[in-house]
C-alpha cells in the first residue's frame, strides 16, 4: 500500500503532501558518532523515514516550514573563558583542568580578554550592535559533566545583538544562478562549554572528561528566517568561513568546534506558527541539511494523519537518516532553567 510522504520545496518555502511507496527506518539507541557528541537522555525508536515524491497531486496541502538555528563555535584562544587552563584537542583525559574548572570551593573566575575581543570582532562582521555593557548569568541545571551545577552564559544582556548574515542559495535549472538571502542574527553571547561524557555501553557506565569544561564558546542565535535544510546548511557554511577568516574560531566540525541546534516547525501559510521541535548537536553541515529536511517532512506527515507535534528535543541518527526523540522539552520548561544575573 502506498505510504504518505512529502515533496519538499525549499526555494518556494512550500512543502506539499503526496503519496508514493514508502520504506522504514528501524533501530534504537542514541545517534552514532563520537561519544563527545552524544546528546543527553535516552532515545526512542526511530520513526519511519519519508521519501521525496516526484510530482504533486491534485488536492495537495501546502505547508510552510520555519527554521531557526543556535550555533556554538569554540573560540580560538590558548586558555579557557574564566581560567588559565590550556585549550588543546585530544589531550589526555582530565589533564587540562584547573581548580576553577573543577568547581572547587573558593575559586573565582577571571575573564579571558581574548574571548571578549573574538566576540566583538564576530559581532562587527555580522553587522551587530555591540553592547557597551553586557552581563553574565548563571544557568542552573544538573548534569554530571557540569561540576558547578550551572553554566556561565549571557542570557539577558549579551555582548552583541541585532545583526545579519548574508548567504547565497543556488537556483535555476542547472543551479548556476545564486540568489542572495539574509538571515537576521538575534544575538551573540559568550558562554562556557561543558565537560564531555564518555558513554561505555559495554560496561554500562559513563566516564567524565573535564578538559573541555570552561572552554569559551560563541553562541550565535539566528532568527527563524530559514525554510529548509539547504538554506540552513548554506548559512552555517557562510558563518563558518567568516569565523575562520577572522580567526575567532577554527570552526572545525570534525573536532567539535562548531555545533548546531536547529529549531523547526511547520504551519499552513497565513496561519499561526506550529509547535517546534529542537534537533540538538548537529556536527556536520551535510547532516544538518538532512536532519532539518527529514524533521519537516516528519512533522507534516504527523499532522496530515491527525497527530500532534510535541515540543521535544530530538537528535539525528546518522546511519538511519532520521530524527529520534531524546527527551520531553516541556518537562524541562516546567522545571525551567534558573538564571541568576551577575555571575562572578
Amino acid at each position: 500500500m502506498a505510504a504518505p510522504v512529502l515533496r519538499r520545496g525549499c526555494r518556494g518555502r512550500l512543502w506539499a503532501l503526496a503519496c508514493v511507496d514508502g520504506g522504514s527506518c528501524h533501530g534504537r539507541g542514541a545517534p552514532t558518532g563520537s561519544p563527545s557528541n552524544r546528546i543527553r537522555g535516552q532515545s526512542s525508536v526511530a520513526q519511519q523515514p519519508l521519501h521525496t515524491a516526484q510530482k504533486p497531486r491534485k488536492g495537495e496541502h501546502n505547508w510552510a516550514a520555519v527554521v531557526g538555528l543556535e550555533i556554538h563555535a569554540q573560540i580560538s584562544s590558548n586558555s579557557k573563558l574564566f581560567s588559565g587552563s590550556q585549550v588543546r584537542f585530544s589531550a589526555p583525559p582530565n589533564s587540562l583542568v584547573s581548580f576553577f574548572d573543577a568547581s572547587l570551593p573558593g575559586t573565582l573566575p577571571v575573564l579571558n580578554r581574548r574571548c571578549v575581543e573574538a566576540a566583538v570582532m564576530t559581532g562587527l562582521a555580522l553587522n551587530c550592535h555591540i553592547n557597551k555593557k553586557s552581563l553574565f548569568d548563571r544557568k542552573h541545571y544538573f548534569y554530571a559533566d557540569l561540576p558547578a551545577g550551572y553554566q556561565i552564559t549571557q542570557q539577558r544582556l549579551p555582548i552583541a545583538v541585532n545583526g545579519s548574515l548574508t548567504y547565497g542559495v543556488s537556483a535555476g535549472k542547472e543551479r548556476g544562478q545564486v540568489i542572495p538571502k539574509t538571515v537576521r542574527v538575534k544575538q551573540i553571547q559568550l558562554e562556557q562549554d561543558s565537560g564531555k561524557s564518555l558513554h561505555d555501553d559495554l560496561r554500562s557506565q559513563t566516564l567524565i572528561d573535564l578538559n573541555r569544561a570552561g572552554v569559551g564558546l560563541l553562541e550565535v542565535v539566528l532568527e527563524p528566517d530559514l525554510s529548509c535544510g539547504e538554506e540552513a546548511a548554506t548559512a552555517v557554511r557562510e558563518l563558518q568561513l567568516i569565523l575562520q577568516t577572522l580567526g575567532t574560531s577554527q570552526a572545525n566540525m570534525a573536532e567539535g568546534q562548531l555545533r548546531v541546534d536547529a529549531n523547526i516547525s511547520v504551519h499552513h501559510p497565513g496561519e499561526p506558527l506550529g509547535v517546534r521541535t529542537e534537533v540538538k548537536n548537529l556536527n556536520s553541515i551535510r547532516f544538518l541539511a538532512k536532519a532539518i529536511d527529514y524533521e519537516i517532512q516528519r512533522q507534516i506527515n504527523e499532522l496530515e494523519n491527525g497527530g500532534e507535534i510535541l515540543n521535544e528535543t530530538r537528535s539525528f541518527h546518522e546511519k538511519l537518516g532520521c530524527t529520534v526523540s531524546m527527551r520531553d522539552k516541556e518537562l524541562l520548561l516546567m522545571a525551567k532553567y534558573q538564571y541568576i544575573s551577575g555571575a562572578g
